[in-house]
């Protein structure tokens, strides 16, 4: 129960600190609600709303930039590898985003697995160098929902000089995983539904999971499609994480829904040293001599 009060005051520490920084707009945190932004959006013009998945043409929100989810995804044999640094760094000045530039991420709304999107986007500006982010709760369909207004015009943006540089302590390579598997102070947490962890699905190359990983499926997070910051999810965390541990791994399949559980242990959680699998089980089950757990 103690950890529990501890979690919900750090998630409320988190929202005021985020928000009483100079240089982030009034009422900032990593996990938005639409009115705030609606409020921001209205009084602030530096804020950039990216769309990422959904019918950019048929409705976004007012301002928005489309910037499909793809753009930010490796290969088709491997999506959650990462592009090309040189790929990353058009893409993020095509969008006109400097290192502080506070950029409010938008899915469509169709669900938790949608909110992936957000999430593993959000990450992989954060380790570029992005310095104020945040997700909207319920995507574009929580703002539809609030009856908020949409348009279907494009929209341009002057283009940014950033240059930016990849910073590793966000990220989880195969080679540091097969080094984390014989370290005690490394939890790592499998993102997938139950029936993934423990080898009855696959769409890896073999099934099961990482050697010593724990389950938490980023279902548990989700009250139909929004994230839900409450005891409930503090219990989840806490019921199964190690607050002390050295290093926390996330990670899924192709790092989607990996990332949903980095953003919630690391960006409302406060777990310090999260780290994101970004290739996920998807490269790990590549090699036949790597070692799996709960494999057929």
């Amino acid at each position: 129960m103690k950890k529990i009060g501890i979690f919900v005051c750090q998630l409320l520490l988190i929202s005021l600190f985020a928000g009483s920084t100079s240089a982030s707009p009034a009422g900032w945190s990593p996990l938005l609600e639409a009115a705030p932004l609606l409020n921001m959006l209205s009084t602030q013009d530096s804020v950039r709303v990216l769309h990422l998945t959904g019918d950019y043409d048929a409705a976004h929100i007012p301002g928005a930039v489309n910037a499909p989810y793809a753009r930010f995804r490796g290969p088709e044999d491997n999506a959650g590898q990462l592009p090309p640094m040189t790929e990353l760094t058009t893409l993020v000045q095509e969008l006109g985003i400097a290192a502080d530039t506070p950029v409010v991420l938008v899915h469509a709304g169709n669900g938790p697995v949608d909110m992936g999107a957000a999430t593993r986007v959000y990450w992989t500006l954060k380790s570029l160098g992005v310095e104020q982010l945040a997700i909207l709760n319920g995507g574009l369909s929580a703002w539809q929902e609030a009856g908020f207004p949409v348009s279907n015009e494009p929209v341009t943006v002057t283009a940014s000089s950033f240059q930016p540089e990849w910073n590793d302590q966000y990220q989880a390579t195969t080679v540091q995983i097969e080094q984390m598997l014989n370290d005690s102070g490394t939890q790592i947490v499998d993102a997938r539904p139950a029936a993934y962890f423990r080898g009855e699905q696959s769409t890896a190359a073999r099934a099961g999971t990482l050697p010593g990983a724990d389950n938490i499926s980023f279902t548990q997070f989700f009250a139909d499609s929004r994230m839900q910051v409450s005891t409930e999810l503090a219990d989840t965390l806490s019921g199964t994480l190690d607050r002390s541990a050295d290093s926390t791994v996330t990670f899924c399949n192709t790092g989607h829904l990996g990332s949903i559980n980095w953003f919630v242990i690391s960006e409302l959680g406060g777990y310090e040293n999260t780290r994101l699998y970004a290739e996920s089980i998807t490269e790990w089950a590549q090699d036949a001599s790597r070692p799996m757990m709960n494999e057929p």
